[in-house]
């Protein structure tokens, strides 16, 4: 990625999907394209949290005129994130399919917290470096974030699933602006907010910042009236609700500044926002350009260095959490990407020429973290700790990843040892296939828990058949490490429950 001088981001939140496109000039970003539609997908959703036929043709179109847009982009230089709607979504399996074909690019479902981690990074870079104590909220369609932080670290991070959309659905569901609406989503909003009052107390921040969504059309509203630019108050706030009061309903709502795409969901967003500045006691709070799609693009920049991708430092993070050996899972970590490594240097098929070097280092990047997270699950238990260890990635919020990212460092984990049969998982996945396969002999080839003789071993594939394996090792090796070789065998036998095979053989 060293050569690259344009990045884009796509936003598919929950009112509107965003495409922002911009250079790179020494490593500062640049915008240079902004597109946004209004799909409004977060109403979409129906009684059985099912997207709708219509919403996903909404979603659809407009993403088939982003990949438009970026037909001729690298998948290095895209980031697609979709936010809480798609995390709520049953089908979303079903709406992704289609909509990654049409943007051209994967889109990945990020959680909560992470959503949280991105809006603080983009909000952070937009702000002058200051050693203040910021809050930074961010009040989507359905779910609103809280993030406590210092420069450019997020300290304290979390997602509720309270947004404009959702309250706007349900408390005024005919578009009607009633004191007692307002009265009973506010309630609403504090309810599940609640649970924010300790740990983001008045005297854990000096600076509360409004990052985009509602908080941006609240402040063009009041700016259109004569208020301070950058600052919403309390008196903004209680002056915004008289007028959608007198107003009576979203329909007859005429408010300089306040765009159309804004009135039918103004309400909830405004009681979500009245409810936040009570419950946290806040007297003002400051607008920001930066938000979710900007952390995108800084966190993509920050890809281009390992040392600076924080998911490098999320894997440290949970390796050390739950105790696993660091030592051992980097010796692990070491073999399997030299294996890996070997299967990518020999293109033995026509159909199946090695992958690029770019290509290659993220696969290999991710067999990695597998590596070193493949033991977290000791703790809980010793004889099934690989089963604990995918159920602690598939259900944690690591900051950097995606939940996909996530699902696939839990599969590996779950199938670094133990029947292959238990894996629900698509064996036609050719590179999955060659990082589990990698990761597997590792495992057995550092099973005395010290570096391993690789002299003369080697992973290769069969030039007529993608899908067969040859381990090959030197004269001797065998009776060298008998333990090693028996366990070798016995990995054998695994794969032959499986479309692919491999085969053991001493030269």
């Amino acid at each position: 990625m060293q050569n690259i001088t344009r990045l884009a981001a796509v936003d598919l939140g929950s009112n509107s999907f965003r495409l922002e496109i911009g250079r790179i000039e020494h490593g500062q970003f640049y915008r240079t394209e902004y597109l946004k539609e209004t799909v409004r997908q977060g109403n979409g959703l129906d009684d059985e949290r099912n997207l709708t036929p219509a919403a996903m043709e909404r979603g659809w179109d407009c993403l088939a005129r982003f990949g438009e847009r970026l037909a001729g982009f690298s998948n290095e230089e895209v980031r697609a994130v979709a936010t809480q709607t798609l995390r709520e979504a049953r089908n979303r399996d079903e709406f992704l399919a289609r909509a990654n074909e049409l943007l051209g690019f994967p889109i990945d479902v990020i959680s909560g917290r992470e959503e949280a981690r991105l809006i603080y990074q983009g909000v952070a870079h937009a702000l002058p470096q200051d050693n203040e104590r910021r809050l930074v909220i961010d009040i989507g369609g359905r779910s609103t974030e809280l993030i406590l932080g210092q420069g450019f670290e997020p300290t304290l991070m979390e997602s509720y699933r309270v947004g404009s959309i959702a309250w706007s659905t349900r408390y005024f569901p005919d578009r009607q602006f009633t004191a007692h609406a307002f009265q009973m989503a506010e309630i609403a909003a504090k309810a599940v907010l609640d649970e924010a009052l300790n740990a983001y107390r008045r005297d854990t921040w000096d600076v509360a910042y409004g990052s985009a969504g509602t908080v941006g059309a609240v402040g063009d509203v009041l700016i259109a009236a004569g208020w301070p630019a950058g600052c919403i108050s309390r008196q903004g706030l209680d002056w915004l609700l008289d007028k959608l009061l007198s107003a009576q309903s979203a329909d007859r709502l005429r408010l300089a500044g306040m765009k159309d795409d804004r009135r039918a969901i103004i309400g909830g967003g405004l009681s979500i926002l009245r409810a936040v500045f009570d419950l946290l006691q806040i007297d003002q709070m400051q607008q920001t350009n930066g938000g979710l799609r900007h952390g995108l693009l800084h966190d993509l920049m920050g890809r281009t260095e390992d040392q600076t991708d924080v998911r490098a430092r999320s894997v440290q993070r949970l390796a050390a959490k739950f105790g696993a050996d660091t030592v051992h899972g980097q010796r692990v970590g070491k073999v399997a990407t030299h294996l890996f490594g070997q299967l990518q240097d020999r293109a033995l098929t026509p159909g199946n020429p090695a992958i690029s070097p770019v290509d290659e280092r993220r696969p290999s990047q991710k067999l990695d973290w597998a590596a070193q997270l493949h033991e977290i699950g000791s703790r809980i238990s010793h004889s099934d700790y690989h089963k604990h260890g995918a159920y602690i990635l598939d259900n944690s919020d690591a900051m950097g990843f995606a939940l996909s990212e996530l699902h696939k460092l839990s599969l590996l984990v779950l199938g670094h040892r133990g029947k292959l049969r238990k894996l629900d998982v698509d064996f036609e996945d050719d590179m999955f296939v060659q990082q589990l396969l990698a990761l597997r002999l590792a495992v057995i080839l550092c099973h005395a828990r010290r570096d391993p003789d690789l002299d003369g071993l080697a992973l290769t594939r069969e030039v007529e058949y993608a899908n067969r394996f040859v381990l090959g090792c030197r004269a001797g090796w065998v009776q060298a490490y008998p333990q090693s070789a028996h366990l070798l065998r016995e990995e054998v036998l695994a794969w032959q429950k499986t479309p692919c095979s491999l085969s053991f053989t001493e030269g």
